[in-house]
């Protein structure tokens, strides 16, 4: 079937329950001011259908939202559609037969055809079936620098990992806390990863996460990243801020030198009216191994008995992965789109370097497609232990070779 044949499907799809419109509760844990902008588009597009989009956002992190989703759904409660991270979050729901198999939708819109990375569509498939529409592409192997911070501290804007450190006692000395860092254990996690990669390098990281290899995560190689983890956490004593756009607040007002976030914090950037390359700076790859995991987010749909419901959740599916949608949602979101076959010349600079490196095949598989929500939970928890504490580096590597020796 040629491409636009089934473009064409998928309108038919859209439009089928245009003519009785619907509401929907999309539950999500998008409140940051950038994501409540990004969320915001995806809103105005459901409700220009004639259909109503009622937002059913939840404070706090992803760690927070998830169990409550998933109470919802198992208590026969669920939502319209809701977010979750492409993986294997949802799967034992799936496994359950409680969320709607989209592979007509998919089939129709030519999903195969435009989804790049193609792995992201691979995480949303099971038994040959596919269940959540990918909608962006998040990494979170960045590191973002204030320029104002480095003004006021005399110093030069590092260039990758090493020289931030190395400028570190500068920042200081200035008043400026070098490591912006929230007091959460996925925030926590997300830095030991981003360092891992950029110390460790892609080999090592790739025999611990992806083949759990935990001789590896015992080895040289993870005794020098938790070193310089346990490095970052000094340069972090200072930060207390609990969520992560309250450490990117602090990079934004020069308070703190650099943050380890992901690409999401480029629309707190964003909505602070700051300019990349003249008011703060993006490190891909921490300056050292410019290669991004392809994370992100997608919307699954609670399976239901009514006909009309179903129909919108598939019109709904087939709108947030259309091209007009994935442009305006990701400008605003900070990510990359998913459908490789659009126009994103007005990206800013960050964006461009990250399509960059997605252009070349530099992209790895996230944490959340390789590792179970059990296992990255108790990962989290350890880092959150080791980075709140002064947990010895030998004790927190020996803990966490033996939960990857048990990860499933």
């Amino acid at each position: 079937m040629k491409l636009t044949t089934k473009l064409l499907a998928a309108t038919a799809i859209m439009s089928a329950s245009a003519a009785s419109a619907v509401e929907l509760e999309v539950t999500h844990w998008w409140t940051s001011g950038g994501e409540a902008a990004a969320v915001g588009k995806f809103a105005e597009a459901w409700n220009a259908t004639g259909n109503t989009w009622v937002d059913g956002a939840i404070a706090g992190s992803g760690g927070t939202a998830r169990p409550i989703i998933i109470s919802r759904i198992l208590g026969g409660d669920p939502m319209g559609a809701t977010q979750l991270n492409h993986g294997r979050q949802a799967e034992e729901l799936i496994e359950a037969g409680m969320m709607l198999d989209l592979t007509d939708v998919a089939e129709a819109g030519g999903w195969k055809d435009i989804v790049n990375p193609s792995s992201l569509l691979d995480s949303c498939t099971l038994d040959g079936k596919i269940y959540c529409v990918p909608v962006n592409i998040h990494s979170a192997q960045w590191l973002w620098l204030s320029h104002d911070a480095y003004e006021k501290a005399g110093q030069p804007v590092p260039t990758d990992w090493n020289e931030f450190v190395a400028s570190a006692p500068a920042l200081t000395e200035a008043g400026i806390v070098p490591l912006a860092m929230g007091q959460q254990g996925w925030q926590q996690n997300l830095a030991f990863g981003a360092i891992t990669i950029a110390v460790a390098g892609i080999d090592a990281w790739r025999e611990v996460t992806v083949n759990k290899n935990a001789d590896v995560a015992r080895g040289p190689e993870y005794t020098a990243v938790f070193n310089a983890v346990a490095d970052a956490r000094e340069l972090a004593r200072e930060s207390n801020v609990q969520d992560w756009n309250q450490a990117t607040n602090m990079v934004i007002t020069g308070m703190a030198g650099a943050q380890l976030m992901g690409d999401w914090a480029q629309g707190e950037f964003s909505v602070a009216e700051q300019v990349e390359g003249v008011d703060y700076s993006c490190l891909p790859g921490l300056g050292l191994n410019e290669i991004l995991d392809t994370g992100g987010d997608a919307f699954y749909f609670p399976a239901n008995d009514d006909p009309e419901i179903t129909a919108a959740q598939k019109e709904l599916a087939a709108l947030l992965i259309s091209p007009e949608v994935q442009v305006s949602f990701n400008l605003a979101k900070g990510s990359l789109p998913v459908r490789g076959d659009i126009d994103m010349a007005s990206a800013n600079g960050c964006m461009q370097k990250g399509l960059g490196i997605l252009a070349e095949g530099g992209v790895l598989p996230s944490g959340d497609q390789s590792l179970s929500a059990d296992t990255q939970t108790q990962i989290e928890d350890l880092m959150a232990e080791f980075w709140s504490g002064d947990m010895p580096a030998a004790d927190a590597q020996a803990r966490y070779a033996d939960l990857i020796a048990s990860a499933d």
